[in-house]
């Protein structure tokens, strides 16, 4: 997508849990040829933007707002409306990542956690998360980097917001069970639920969507079968019109009764064929891990 004209900017905002890929995601940016700023404070965005020495009308930005801010997170929402409303094409986008691997990765590296102080990472990652709950639910596209690489990373990004991107609306797959509530980012939503459930099998109950076992249990019945071929020709079908009308992200969620079995399979088996090709189809799996 290119920059607006007329001194309007493309403007992309990295924020996120610290772990989650915010250094790597910036430096992709840059490499794309954005003029990037790490840690910067959401209030003052406004004045970057009529910067003289950034008035060149494809300066693309590149920012990272992190939970450091405090009580200036606060203004973030107000900001970005005031950006928007003066004509720049604002996205704002969530990096995450599971506790158990933002744990695993401040034990690699033996950095600090920035919120730790005296107490323990998992307890850093939670005030953390209280901080930036705000942003997420704000975020134009939620990554989840669990089971990325720094490489996995930084070619989601460029397939995201390099010269070349855009070219399709960025792809979410998300599984999640019902009785959880339906993912709030969702645009559009499928229920599995009319498919034999793999919990009443008291072999397959333990195990989840992505045991090979209960994977083959799902997807070998023909209405599995004739249901992803359909949401794949719906996908072929919606996906140009979406990038016609400025579309940028899509979340397509797959739920069951309780996002461990038949959606987890399914959406897997979903992201593969919809991500033919495509580095910036992300999967995740909401719920798997809940009782």
């Amino acid at each position: 997508m290119d920059a607006p004209a007329n001194g309007r900017r493309r403007i992309v905002i990295l924020t996120g849990v610290s772990g989650s890929g915010k250094s790597t995601a910036v430096r992709a940016l840059e490499d794309a040829g954005y003029f990037c700023i790490d840690n910067l404070p959401v209030v003052l965005l406004p004045q970057l933007t009529g910067l003289a020495e950034l008035a060149q009308p494809d300066t693309r930005l590149g920012l990272v707002v992190d939970a450091r801010e405090g009580e200036m997170l606060r203004q973030a929402p107000g900001i970005l409306g005031r950006l928007r409303a003066e004509g720049h094409h604002v996205e704002l986008v969530f990096l995450d990542a599971s506790d158990e691997s933002l744990v695993r990765r401040y034990s690699e590296t033996r950095r600090r956690h920035p919120l730790a102080s005296e107490e323990s990472v998992p307890a850093g990652i939670s005030r953390e998360r209280e901080l930036l709950a705000d942003l997420r639910d704000l975020a134009d596209q939620v990554i989840d980097t669990s089971q990325l690489n720094v490489h996995d990373l930084k070619r989601l990004m460029m397939a995201r917001f390099g010269e070349a991107g855009a070219a399709l609306p960025s792809l979410t797959v998300i599984s999640f069970g019902y009785r959880y509530g339906v993912p709030h980012q969702a645009d559009l939503v499928f229920d599995l639920r009319f498919l034999p459930n793999p919990y009443f099998v008291p072999e397959l109950r333990p195990l989840t969507g992505e045991d090979p076992q209960v994977a083959r249990y799902v997807l070998e019945r023909s209405e599995t079968q004739e249901f992803l071929n359909r949401i794949v020709d719906l996908a072929q079908f919606l996906f140009p019109r979406y990038q016609r009308e400025g579309k940028a992200y899509l979340t397509v969620a797959l739920g069951c009764t309780g996002g461990k079995h038949r959606s987890v399979a399914v959406a897997a088996a979903l992201a593969q064929r919809l991500g033919a090709g495509r580095p910036d189809v992300q999967l995740q799996h909401r719920d798997i891990e809940k009782e």
